[in-house]
């Protein structure tokens, strides 16, 4: 009776899990491929050309693209029906702090924004945008009024990567608006970038051993244009720490009567939170002093550990490994049943005198009976053994 019961919720188990694992898993250790054979009409002509190498992505940054996580690049040429031509080199990174990195180093100026992925620009033929942790370069033949709209089609065919690596640095989010320079922001994620970028404190000082991520954006002022650069910091304590260091270097040495930090026109710092803003340029000082005072860090929690969903991590695997559990407990227990029920029937047919009938083995309490009257004197009754 009690199998009976058992095997429909088993069965309904077993079905349940095999639905769940009928679900495509994502192999996390094969990349998908970074560019398609075609899209939007454009066809690949030959084989794309994929590596691995920083150096054949860009050989004068090699050592940037480095440290914003460079892992691989894809190019080719694909053509239209009419014989346009279009040039493209894509260079995945690790995440997407990474890839929007690459973005603001290479943006330009005087380029024009699009909306193309999550963020784009254009210059002449040439169209920069990037989606997720993929950077896309495009450099047409000769624009159309559907060259935009096109590329829209190759941004939503980029894999996107998986779990945390999706999400952007916050820290560009804390710049001001207020008398920004347009397309002047750049998120930096090491010190060679820093150095090639100009800064207006040492490499040293920044310490981007201590976990610094550095954003840098140019702003007007009344007699001029000057530089706001916010770090950022795991925790408020080394930012504070960084902050004094700061300080001491803006300070005039005891024996030049000069700052060990040289700047130019105004010098303003502050810290909020675990980010230390400092304004430089030839604004005013009070110019300066406002600009860091509209700096202001929000506590915000934010989930970001990357959510693996690998074949270890994958929850229909668990159930699937908790059905074969009950399985193999289920056999076991209905293997010793059958062994333990077959062994007492076949002692019991070999030797039919030493194995006694199941009745005369079963001792009861003679509770309604009474004391007197019950065999033994004390209500319990037992057959002969």
């Amino acid at each position: 009776m009690i199998l009976r019961r058992l095997i429909p919720g088993f069965v309904f188990c077993i079905l349940a899990t095999f639905a769940i694992a009928a679900t495509p898993t994502p192999k996390g250790t094969t990349p998908a491929a970074i560019l398609p054979s075609s899209f939007a009409g454009w066809d690949l002509q030959g084989a794309l050309q994929t590596s691995t190498d920083a150096g054949a992505a860009d050989p004068t940054n090699t050592a940037i693209l480095k440290e914003y996580g460079f892992t691989d690049l894809a190019s080719g040429i694909f053509l239209r029906d009419d014989g346009r031509k279009l040039t493209i080199r894509a260079a995945r990174f690790a995440d997407a702090s990474g890839a929007y990195g690459a973005f603001t180093y290479y943006k330009q100026q005087d380029m024009l924004n699009e909306k193309i992925g999550d963020q784009g620009s254009s210059l002449n033929n040439r169209i920069l945008f990037y989606r997720g942790n993929v950077v896309v370069d495009a450099l047409f033949e000769k624009l159309s009024v559907m060259s935009a709209a096109e590329l829209r089609d190759l941004a939503n065919v980029i894999p996107l990567p998986q779990g945390g690596a999706r999400n952007l640095p916050p820290l560009p989010t804390y710049l001001p608006r207020q008398t920004y320079v347009k397309n002047t922001a750049k998120y930096i994620m090491g010190p060679l970038t820093l150095d090639k970028l100009g800064s207006p404190l040492p490499v040293e000082m920044v310490d981007f051993g201590a976990g610094a991520e550095v954003v840098e954006a140019t702003y007007h002022g009344a007699g001029g244009e000057g530089t706001l650069m916010l770090i950022s910091y795991p925790t408020p304590q080394i930012a504070t720490e960084h902050l004094h260091r700061i300080e001491q270097a803006h300070q005039p040495n005891a024996q030049t009567g000069k700052p060990a930090v040289v700047e130019m026109g105004a010098f303003a710092q502050k810290r909020s939170g675990p980010l230390v803003a400092v304004a430089t340029g030839t604004f005013t000082q009070n110019e300066a002093e406002n600009l860091v005072n509209q700096v202001h860090y929000d506590a915000d929690v934010t989930w970001n550990e990357n959510t693996f969903f690998d074949k270890k991590n994958n929850v229909a695997n668990l159930l699937w490994n908790a059905v074969l559990l009950c399985g193999a407990l289920m056999g076991i227990t209905l293997v010793a049943g059958v062994a333990f029920g077959g062994a007492r029937v076949a002692l019991k047919r070999l030797l039919p005198q030493q194995n006694q009938s199941p009745e005369q083995d079963f001792i009861s309490l003679n509770i309604d009976e009474p004391v007197g009257e019950s065999r033994g004197g004390m209500g319990v009754s037992s057959s002969p053994r």
